[in-house]
């Protein structure tokens, strides 16, 4: 990541729960000096109170012209941050926001014309760097602001581009709500595990190794997931009739997955009204 222009104007971090630190903690491994970023969070952590004391500004004013703000709060803080904040909306600043449900068109709004703003929406294996990070920019926005949100945001995970904002509402939906419907997934194969006699720290310990490992390959492998799929399903076996169960086309996974879906995709239509 070209680091040149952050360094010497600045960049602005607004609010710094679990996904900040996340990325601030990458940014610094990539060579960001703790001197060239503000922090603004009422309720700081101890670490962040470490790295002020090595320089990082925190809770201690704005810079005038920073490169970068980026916006990372809940959606119910959002009003009053951005009334705080709107003096910073001008031509040579970037708004990178990765805050959920807030259209570019509020932002517009709130900085004013000709601000250049890229919305993102990461998920919270950013935490662990094994992120995935979708982006689109308003029109003001150029090639080389989506160049510098990729790099910032490649410092948690994958970084992918959309077509346009329609789509956001989708990989909320699919990528950003996503690490929740594998969590249920462990916690309801555990319990499968259980009904079939096994101890209730056995059955969840094997549900959280196989979840988190299938994901591993499924990441390395060069194989589709179908092909895995296939690969492990002997003909007449165990696992065939456990997918005969799960890929059944009114109550298997395709029909549950594409109602929970959508149904995340139209309360993220909503709450963007």
């Amino acid at each position: 990541m070209t680091l040149d222009k952050i360094n010497s104007r600045g960049l602005v971090l607004v609010g710094c729960g679990k996904m900040g630190s996340a990325m601030l903690q990458g940014w610094l491994g990539q060579g960001l000096l703790p001197g060239s970023i503000w922090v603004l969070d009422p309720n700081p952590s101890a670490w962040l109170g470490g790295l002020a004391e090595k320089g990082l500004h925190l809770n201690d004013g704005m810079p005038d012209a920073p490169a970068v703000v980026l916006i990372a709060v809940k959606p119910q803080m959002m009003g009053t941050v951005l009334s705080q904040i709107a003096g910073l909306g001008r031509k040579d600043v970037l708004i990178l926001t990765v805050a959920a449900g807030t259209t570019i068109a509020t932002y517009e709004a709130a900085f004013g014309p000709g601000t250049r703003i890229v919305r993102s929406m990461p998920n919270t294996p950013a935490a662990v760097g094994r992120g995935i990070t979708a982006i689109i920019g308003n029109a003001a926005a150029t090639e080389a602001d989506l160049v510098l949100a990729e790099a910032l945001l490649s410092a948690v995970g994958q970084v992918v581009r959309l077509e346009g904002e329609h789509q956001m509402d989708a990989v909320t939906a699919v990528s950003g709500s996503g690490p929740a419907y594998v969590f249920h997934l462990i916690e309801a194969l555990a319990a499968a595990g259980e009904a079939e006699g096994l101890p209730s720290g056995l059955a969840m310990q094997l549900a959280r190794a196989t979840v988190s490992g299938a994901g591993e390959l499924a990441h390395r492998a060069p194989e589709t997931a179908t092909e895995l799929r296939i690969n492990v399903t002997s003909p007449g076996g165990t696992t065939a009739a456990a997918l005969a169960v799960l890929m059944d086309d009114a109550t298997g996974f395709p029909a549950i997955l594409k109602r929970a879906v959508k149904a995340a995709a139209d309360r993220g239509r909503e709450l963007g009204k």
